[in-house]
């Protein structure tokens, strides 16, 4: 698996850029593993409902293609873009969704916070807030789409919408919860703990 690190990039581009190589793919293709920020966007899955979105703004709203409801990204969020073949990996895509979680919990085990995943709502949970969200998109075999986990962001736009169809729903993110980490290092510590919940090789 390559890991590639995107920076600060633009949200539609980006998904274009997924698009294209989850279709250009083939059996021999190297499952890749993107990590990056996005500017101000919300981005709403292809059936979501746009009652869940609570005033205008101007960040802009975009349709894509993976599942679930309305969510946003914005700098100071960890993105994380799963190009994986999971067919070739023998893995539903249940079981990534799990790997994700699960690595997003034993980041915050790492600093004595007791995190989880909802079987009702997708994501990772402190004490009934949202810290990471989930939404992949399936073709061919290969998954692509994957989590933001929130680091140290502007939460305000969160309240302009129901965070992934739950109204109400509080989210946070790690510089709330009183760890202080940089961005490389979240990423650093995404790709190990990943790593280790799925044992896809990965190579710097």
């Amino acid at each position: 698996m390559q890991i590639k690190d995107l920076g600060l990039v633009d949200y539609q581009s980006t998904v274009n850029a997924m698009q294209s190589f989850t279709l250009e793919r083939d059996a021999e293709t190297e499952d890749e593993l993107w990590l990056l920020e996005h500017h101000p966007v919300f981005t709403q899955g292809a059936n979501g409902d746009p009652s869940h979105i609570l005033m205008d703004s101007t960040i802009p709203i975009v349709t894509t293609d993976r599942g679930g409801q309305v969510t946003y990204h914005g700098p100071g969020q960890l993105v994380v873009y799963t190009l994986v073949d999971i067919r070739r990996a023998k893995m539903g895509v249940r079981q990534m969704v799990t790997h994700l979680e699960q690595t997003v919990t034993s980041i915050l085990a790492h600093y004595d916070i007791d995190a989880y995943a909802r079987p009702d709502a997708p994501g990772v949970y402190v004490d009934e807030q949202k810290i990471a969200s989930l939404g992949l998109r399936v073709k061919r075999g290969a998954c692509y789409h994957g989590l933001s986990l929130n680091i140290d962001m502007d939460l305000l736009p969160f309240s302009y919408i129901n965070p992934c169809g739950y109204a109400g729903m509080e989210v946070i993110d790690m510089r709330s919860l009183g760890i202080d980490i940089s961005m490389s290092e979240a990423k650093q510590q995404f790709v190990s703990a990943f790593q280790q919940q799925t044992q896809l090789g990965i190579n710097a």
